[in-house]
């Protein structure tokens, strides 16, 4: 194995978010409220199945063992399931996630386990029909719950559910959300809404701090579950009344940093530091032959040590990302 990839910090990056294209069917207010908008550059594909197996290839001999696979939306690849396969195949890689908005679950997520999805994270903002409409601009409510039924039918053992908390909107909706994980194995994961360029108006209005979250989840019982070295940065809580858990991703936190293991590489195959970091540093060149393994994992080591020791989001610095879609989240 190559040397593990670490900063300048001594944080080591044991996860890569891989996006693989930055479509989505969704209109999520939080994300792309005005639908999905191609980008307008000439000759722009997404990355290859063979350049994600090389990059995936190159992580993994620098010490990650998760991959999270990322969009837009990942599933409307007509590839997904061999991206899912090949990445499964990857020795070293012990993780292999997703994280959907679950409108082709129900249909395909068989396959997906198949394949060596070993994880999967569906976005459900809302449970209420009307109101998840209103924030995903899809009436596809009920299809996305029996996708995440069928998930446990085909073996999976827990579903993380992933909630933007938002004021005026879904943010009365957490005692509606106790209930249901209740019973059920699913961890409910409150995001804090994020301010990216073109959202600014949007985060004034909307924004929740998970802090009021997690005064009233010690408050009534929940506890602190430890973090495994690979795991993204929820805080887990767990509570003996229920099966269910709870991960808030607070990254207006001022340590959240501190505990950094990801590294991103967008649709287009550039090296992202950081959701709200810079423009990205190329690495499709690099991506074309397995010769070329060597020069790709030095040109990531070598970026690495630029990586800054926050994101300074609670500095009011929201970054160079346009929104979230646009590298994977």
């Amino acid at each position: 194995m190559a040397q593990q990839f670490q900063d300048r910090f001594e944080r080591k990056f044991y996860y890569l978010r891989l996006s693989v294209t930055d479509v989505c069917n969704f209109k999520c207010t939080y994300c792309l409220p005005d639908g999905y908008q191609p980008s307008g550059q000439r000759n722009s594909s997404f990355i290859t199945l063979p350049e994600i197996k090389r990059v995936v290839h190159a992580f993994a001999n620098c010490g990650t063992s998760k991959v999270r696979i990322t969009g837009g939306e990942p599933t409307l690849r007509k590839d997904f399931t061999d991206i899912i396969d090949v990445v499964a195949q990857t020795p070293g890689i012990e993780k292999v996630a997703t994280t959907t908005n679950g409108y082709r679950m129900e249909k395909q997520v068989g396959e997906w386990r198949e394949a060596g999805l070993t994880h999967i994270n569906v976005s459900v903002d809302s449970l209420d029909p009307r109101m998840f409409h209103q924030i995903t601009g899809q009436n596809r409510f009920h299809q996305v719950m029996a996708g995440i039924d069928r998930a446990f039918e085909v073996g999976y053992q827990q579903v993380k559910v992933n909630v933007v908390l938002m004021k005026h909107l879904n943010h009365q909706e957490l005692p509606q959300f106790l209930q249901w994980i209740k019973q059920r194995p699913i961890q409910l994961r409150f995001i804090e809404l994020m301010q990216t360029g073109e959202m600014d108006d949007l985060f004034n209005q909307h924004h929740v701090s998970g802090t009021s979250i997690r005064n009233f989840l010690i408050a009534n019982g929940w506890i602190l579950k430890a973090r495994g070295h690979n795991d993204g940065p929820a805080q887990v809580f767990v509570h003996a009344d229920y099966q269910g858990e709870i991960g808030l991703i607070m990254p207006y936190e001022k340590h959240f940093c501190e505990s950094c293991n990801r590294l991103r590489i967008s649709a287009m195959g550039k090296l992202h530091l950081c959701l709200f970091g810079e423009e990205g540093v190329e690495l499709r060149d690099l991506m074309q032959a397995d010769e070329q393994q060597y020069a790709l994992i030095q040109r990531i080591q070598s970026h690495l040590q630029t990586k800054s020791v926050s994101h300074f989001l609670h500095d009011g610095n929201t970054g160079m990302t346009p929104h979230l879609a646009s590298i994977g989240g």
